[in-house]
Parts: structure tokens; C-alpha cells; sequence
């Protein structure tokens, strides 16, 4: 078994001591670790410098440039559409002016209409009323002149049948002419 130990030992770099410091504290290699140190401080510098940041920096300069680009064209695009809106809203504000207007003419010509189709009718009615009012002065005025003759002729027949007499034709006149007022 210590033969096993030995060549895992060897194997991994030499013999180690037990009780050595860790390597990167042992003071006689700091020289070697300090040079090492400043190499790859130094490459990695020139690394950075000469190739990752001028990438970085470009990569960010274009994001730049193509965020403030789309924030013009954003801009453009709602000026534009503002614009829109504002013919929209003077477009849809004058057609509506416009059906008002059409409506009121509309109506108006409507009214007018009705107003003259009211008078024709209302002129037409006048004047069936003033010939049905001839009419009936006229059938009023042949019916008074007949009341007198069936007046005398009822006022005959209720004497007759009241008093038994007939009486005679003068009397009868006399007693309608006063009971009518002529």
C-alpha cells in the first residue's frame, strides 16, 4: 500500500510534504507568482482593450443610434397620427354640420309643404261649409215657409177634435200668424 501511495503522489506533481505551506503562499515562489501575475494582468489589458471593449462600445453605439432612430420614427409616426386624427374628428364635425343642415332643409321643405297642402284644405273645407250654411238657410227658409201652411193645417184638425167645429180658414191664419210673430 505505500507503494500505491507513492506513485498517486508522484503522479500528481511530486512528493508534497505534509506540513508544507499552500503553494500560493509559500514566499519562495512569490516572485515567480508576481511576474505571472503582471503577464496576465498585462494580456488580459490588452485583450480587453484592443478587442472586447471596442466591440462592446460599437454594439452600444449602434443600439444607440438605432433607438434614437426608432424614437424619431415613433415621433414622425404620432405627429402623423395626431394629423389623422385631427382631419378625422374636422371631417366627421362637418358631416355632421352638414346632415343638421340637410335635416333643417328637409324639414323645413316639409313644413312648408303641409303648410300649403293645410291652407288648400282648410280653403276647401270653407267653402264646403259656406255652401252646406246656403244650404241650410235655404232648406231653413222653404221649411218656415211650410211650417205656416202645416201650422194652419194641424192648428185646424187639433180645433176640430178639441172644440168639434171646424173653424174657418181666416181664424186659423189670424192664430198663426200670432203664435209664429208675423
Amino acid at each position: 500500500m505505500a507503494q500505491t501511495t507513492h506513485a498517486t503522489t508522484e503522479a500528481h506533481g511530486g512528493a508534497h510534504e505534509a506540513g508544507g505551506a499552500f503553494p500560493p503562499f509559500d514566499s519562495s515562489t512569490f516572485g515567480s507568482q508576481l511576474v505571472w501575475l503582471a503577464i496576465a494582468f498585462g494580456a488580459l489589458y490588452l485583450l480587453m482593450s484592443k478587442v472586447a471593449l471596442p466591440r462592446v462600445t460599437r454594439i452600444l453605439d449602434e443600439r444607440h443610434g438605432k433607438i434614437s432612430s426608432d424614437l424619431e420614427a415613433a415621433a414622425k409616426l404620432k405627429a402623423q397620427t395626431d394629423e389623422a386624427i385631427a382631419t378625422y374628428e374636422k371631417a366627421l364635425a362637418d358631416a355632421r354640420a352638414n346632415a343638421q343642415a340637410i335635416a333643417g332643409e328637409t324639414r323645413d321643405k316639409l313644413q312648408a309643404e303641409t303648410d300649403a297642402k293645410r291652407k288648400a284644405l282648410e280653403a276647401d273645407l270653407h267653402g264646403k261649409l259656406d255652401a252646406a250654411e246656403r244650404q241650410i238657410v235655404e232648406g231653413k227658409a222653404k221649411a218656415m215657409q211650410n211650417v205656416r201652411g202645416i201650422a194652419a193645417d194641424a192648428t185646424s184638425v187639433i180645433v176640430q177634435q178639441l172644440v168639434g167645429r171646424t173653424p174657418s180658414a181666416d181664424e186659423v191664419d189670424a192664430a198663426v200668424s200670432q203664435s209664429i210673430g208675423q
